[in-house]
């Protein structure tokens, strides 16, 4: 479960109306937001925040590392507040729903050293892919 807001908190952060409606919209696990929908529910909380307030929220989030871009192939980006939980996702290919996955085994041990071209591999990013329950019965999202 993401923790933004007492992070944030804990930096010394100002938490301003926006700030703190931002983070209460991105808080919560396997959450993964587009910045378009981050702004329509901040907007249900606190009406006056504009998109361009959470735009810059958001891109000052990401540069603070509290929140992660995470890009799927051909979908707007998403972000997700669940930075400082190690974790790769799972994308479905019909609807792009994500979801925070945690598999075991260390996957910097699959690369074999030959394939490193010389590099020193600080980090992987592995991504899972396939089709959700609901596009693979093709029945809609609840």
């Amino acid at each position: 479960m993401s923790d933004l807001t007492e992070r944030l908190r804990g930096r010394g952060r100002r938490m301003t109306s926006q700030r703190r409606v931002v983070a209460e919209v991105l808080d919560g696990e396997h959450v993964h937001l587009t910045a378009d929908e981050v702004h329509v529910r901040a907007a249900e909380r606190l009406p006056e925040i504009s998109r361009a307030t959470v735009y810059n929220t958001l891109g000052e989030l990401v540069a603070l590392g509290e929140v992660v871009e995470v890009s799927v192939h051909g979908r707007a980006k998403r972000y997700d507040p669940n930075a400082h939980h190690p974790h790769q996702h799972l994308v479905c290919s019909g609807c792009g729903l994500i979801r925070d996955v945690h598999p075991t085994g260390d996957p910097l041990v699959g690369l074999p050293a030959e394939e490193r071209f010389g590099y020193t591999v600080s980090e992987a990013e592995v991504t899972y892919r396939g089709l959700c329950p609901s596009c693979a019965s093709g029945t809609p999202h609840a």
